[in-house]
């Protein structure tokens, strides 16, 4: 397994305490009884996602346990405010996520190269001596200390960004087909979860166009529970706007499988079956003209109705419609735009 994909880390993060505000008093040659000139306290630190497309894991955060930003200065005389504490910036690849460890809840994505979101802000500084002077009181001896930083438990999670996801069990397809649609080299081998970690491809379309498909781990039947590789994946196709099923044509039943596999990814989230759909028979060129009709009649009519899915089979050693395959996929993502 690729130890450098990591699509998950634990982080605890402290921001930065805020600075106190100054109690002081204006004092010269000429003047041995001034006003207060104390100084506001500087904010404490920020802890702050930033995108950065190059990066395509959250390897460089896993050692990284506890995150702690700097503390602003305390505010000084004549008005001076303290500095501001160090913000610590934590790149992260896009597809990026972040929820409270102890809620649950999602409280940003990172989608964009450069965008920038603040995760935990510092403590605010306080304010010095002299915000508190008014008519009555001209020589106030106190001001406001600065306000705590957070320290706050977060997850960061990775969702592949892709324009396709191929979903299948392990050994129907997916690698080689994404092999020979894109310049992605994943390891292809003939065993379960050969694939350990998503593979993505950059299809070359037509007219210099590309979309990007990624090669999911295969499921298996009650990856939704945990079982085998599969839940630890299914979050990476929770962005894909079209899912590529893959049954092979060696299977048992093939809309069997292909039943099986749509269960899964509305066990694990109903949102999933809103997408748009295409199901694609791999290994065609073990068929001949009469099976491939034959099997084509019998998918057509079990696959009436609501359970009705556009299929379409396809060899990735013999590249068989290949091309129509990408018409298809092109099609369906922008079936929806506006």
């Amino acid at each position: 397994m690729d130890k450098n994909f990591i699509d998950y880390v634990k982080i605890c993060c402290r921001s930065g305490k805020g600075g106190s505000g100054s109690i002081h008093f204006h004092r010269d040659k000429l003047t041995s009884k001034g006003g207060p000139d104390g100084g506001d306290g500087g904010r404490g630190g920020h802890i702050i996602l930033r995108g950065n497309k190059q990066l395509w894991t959250l390897l460089h955060l896993k050692y990284r346990k506890h995150i702690i930003a700097k503390e602003g200065e305390n505010g000084g005389s004549a008005l001076r405010s303290g500095k501001q504490g160090v913000d610590e910036i934590l790149e992260v690849p896009l597809g990026t996520i972040a929820r409270d460890v102890e809620t649950g809840r999602l409280e940003c994505e990172i989608t964009e190269d450069g965008q920038e979101i603040i995760l935990v802000p510092g403590g605010r500084g306080g304010q010095g001596n002299h915000h508190f002077k008014n008519p009555t009181r001209q020589t106030p001896h106190f001001a406001q200390p600065g306000e705590d930083g957070k320290d706050e438990w977060k997850v960061l999670e990775l969702k592949v960004l892709a324009d396709v996801g191929l979903v299948g069990f392990p050994n129907a397809g997916k690698s080689t087909l994404l092999s020979v649609i894109s310049a992605a080299k994943p390891e292809i081998a003939n065993y379960p979860f050969t694939t350990l970690v998503p593979n993505l491809g950059i299809v070359k379309y037509r007219d210099y166009k590309s979309f990007v498909v990624a090669d999911i781990p295969g499921i298996i039947e009650g990856a939704h529970e945990g079982k085998g590789l599969g839940l630890r994946f299914l979050r990476h196709i929770e962005r894909n706007s079209v899912l590529l099923f893959l049954v092979p044509a060696d299977a048992k039943d093939i809309v069997d499988e292909y039943k099986v596999l749509l269960n899964e990814l509305k066990q694990f989230n109903p949102e999933l079956l809103d997408k748009q759909r295409v199901l694609a028979i791999s290994k065609a060129d073990l068929l001949d003209e009469e099976l491939e009709k034959e099997m084509t009649a019998d998918i057509k009519k079990r696959l009436k109705g609501k359970n009705q899915i556009e299929f379409m089979f396809f060899s990735s050693h013999t590249e068989k419609n290949i091309m129509q395959l990408k018409d298809t996929l092109w099609r369906k993502m922008n079936e929806h735009e506006f």
